[in-house]
């Protein structure tokens, strides 16, 4: 079986699957972490590698850019693939002066932008939440790993270059970052009865304008993605 995105085979993917929005990320965290892995999907360049980790079926599959790429591919690998647990392990820009370039957060709940939600058609604002089970994993992992993971509100942007004003008023009301995915994924998580958990490093602050290279947000970011697999091994009898 395959869908119009995705080649892979029924039982191709794992219960937990990483998604970063970077193919080439996903390719970065498979050859580097995964034993046994395997290159499971190709379509459009959206590298989707299966393996091990610590004995421990994960795969590993890029998003693309946005809650309209992200709702799709996470959609399929929910109700296609039988997928029960999806961790995005991407970048955002800070929000806090004090999140320093290569920082990690997580994603208790995401504010946006974006009019996703409207399709479940819910007479009301609906606010898009990780899954607490997952979210307590990825703690636990963060701490035990020595890495120091604030936990709290993201902003899914449907705009990358974005109104200074609005990012000023959300920071106001305590929002750590910005990215671009997160809120999407949670909604399709909600919708389908599955889990779901952004997890992201800092590539840039908005406050003080310092940001990393391209090359240092493809290669980089390892206790992020060490911090998903370490919750992904916990989750592995849930």
């Amino acid at each position: 079986m395959s869908t119009p995105h995705n080649g892979a085979e029924k039982g191709a993917f794992a219960k937990t699957v990483l998604m970063p929005g970077d193919p080439l990320r996903a390719k970065f965290i498979a050859e580097t972490f995964l034993e046994d892995r395997v290159l499971v999907n190709n379509v459009r360049g959206v590298q989707g590698y299966t393996g091990t980790y610590k004995g421990v079926p994960v795969s590993v599959m890029a998003s693309g850019m946005g809650i309209p790429s992200i709702g799709i591919y996470s959609y399929e690998l929910y109700t296609q693939y039988d997928v029960e647990n999806i961790i995005r392990v991407g970048s955002a820009g800070a929000m806090r002066a004090d999140l320093e370039l290569g920082s990690v957060v997580a994603g208790m709940g995401a504010c946006t932008n974006s009019d996703y939600a409207s399709q479940y058609e819910l007479g009301g604002t609906f606010a898009p939440i990780a899954d607490f089970d997952l979210l307590m994993a990825a703690v636990e992992s963060a701490k035990e790993l020595g890495v120091k993971m604030p936990v709290g509100n993201l902003y899914s942007s449907d705009t990358f270059y974005d109104a200074a004003k609005r990012n000023d008023r959300f920071m106001k009301m305590g929002v750590m970052a910005v990215e671009m995915e997160a809120a999407g994924l949670y909604c399709n998580a909600a919708y389908t009865g599955k889990r779901a958990l952004a997890i992201c490093s800092i590539s840039d602050n908005l406050v003080t304008g310092e940001e990393l290279s391209p090359d240092e947000r493809q290669n980089t970011f390892t206790n992020m993605m060490k911090i998903a697999l370490e919750a992904a091994v916990k989750m592995a009898n849930k």
